[in-house]
């Protein structure tokens, strides 16, 4: 028999050309999605404030019939539109209370404004959103053409529609997407991921930070100046707002790019890449850093890293993090030195050599040792 082949959950984002009449349509749909998150967190507070009650989402989406009913501009929304903004309601409030149990810092889920309810989704694939031809076909808005950069792949199970600086996207999230290994190359390897050099292999070789957020940070500035010379509620307000927005959205994709190809080396390379288990929403906190590590993205490459060694059949391995740029990667004893110290040096062997080297050496030992 046959082995079973492989197959990953994959989402695959591609451009709308939605006509004027449909583009209408998807604003006001994502207007009252917007509408009814807020509505329904209203709801929640006040049923606590009141009456110490805590609604459920299943308890407000047996409302939604009723409010379909007696709003018309509702009943021309599909019900699993309504249904999946209450369910993202209810993922945020679990979210509060998990972090509130862990003793982690935690916000309360607050209203959205139209500037922070980018998309909705269709939570069924085939229910409401389909592809016949090549064409979307949304219920209630109607057939939309799609700009395709490449065919999907596997069953498709959920639709969303998110809107950007440049218009409307839609994402296809697709199960038993067939996975395709790389063929083995027996290698194994460590990253450390800094802010001098990206990351630093175990074998001494740098990745160089792109910085694409302070190289922009010039035009970026000139951007949000002419927003602030602008009349609120103005149309130039408004153009030059919309240029702002596709300023932040080519960084954030020059950056994803750059994170998609160095991840893609690393898979061709090695079969299993170790790297630091990085709490980076504690690392932000320090405000000296927190520019350069979040214009570093590491948390998205890694995730990148680790969804691309999946299709590929290698293996990425999180590691504990504790001294690994401390100790000396070639007796193990501890070389207390600051983050300006970038040369490590050991007293008791002699070892010499640059820290993230180091320190990427510490991670492929600790990482082969939980094997």
């Amino acid at each position: 028999m046959p082995e079973p082949t492989e197959t990953v959950r994959k989402t695959y984002k591609e451009k709308l050309r939605p006509t004027p009449s449909q583009e209408r349509a998807l604003d006001a749909a994502l207007w009252r999605c917007r509408v009814l998150y807020n509505t329904a967190l209203e709801q929640r507070i006040t049923a606590w404030q009141r009456c110490y009650v805590s609604l459920s989402r299943y308890e407000q989406e047996a409302e939604l019939k009723a409010i379909r009913a007696e709003f018309p501009e509702y009943a021309a929304i599909h019900s699993h539109l309504l249904q999946d903004v209450l369910a993202r309601l209810d993922k945020a409030y679990q979210a509060f209370f998990r972090r509130v149990q862990r003793g982690e810092k935690a916000g309360f889920p607050r209203f959205k404004g139209r500037k922070r309810f980018h998309s909705f989704t269709f939570k069924e694939y085939g229910n409401g959103a389909i592809l016949d031809n090549g064409v979307l076909v949304l219920a209630k808005i109607g057939r939309i053409r799609v700009h395709w950069s490449r065919p999907i792949g596997g069953t498709p199970k959920t639709v969303t529609l998110s809107k950007e600086a440049d218009g409307w996207y839609v994402a296809i999230s697709c199960a038993d997407v067939p996975a395709h290994p790389l063929p083995p190359t027996g290698q194994e390897t460590a990253i450390d991921l800094g802010l001098e050099s990206f990351a630093t292999r175990a074998d001494g070789e740098h990745i160089s930070t792109p910085a694409y957020y302070r190289k922009a940070q010039a035009y970026l500035r000139r951007c949000q100046r002419r927003v602030a010379r602008r009349t609120k509620g103005s149309h130039r307000r408004h153009k030059a707002v919309q240029l702002l927005a596709k300023a932040h959205q080519h960084i954030a994709r020059q950056r994803r790019d750059f994170h998609h190809k160095e991840a893609r080396k690393l898979v061709q390379q090695y079969d299993v890449i170790y790297h630091e288990d990085l709490r980076v929403a504690n690392m932000v906190q320090n405000h000296s850093l927190a520019k350069s590590i979040s214009d570093a993205g590491w948390s998205a490459f890694l995730a990148i890293l680790t969804f691309k060694a999946a299709s590929a059949g290698k293996r990425v391995q999180a590691v504990n993090p504790a001294f690994t740029s401390q100790a000396c990667s070639g007796c193990g004893v501890i070389v207390s030195k600051g983050l300006s110290v970038r040369w490590h040096t050991c007293p008791e062997c002699g070892t010499s050599l640059h820290r993230d080297q180091n320190a990427a050496l510490n991670i492929l030992r600790l990482g082969q040792a939980m094997q």
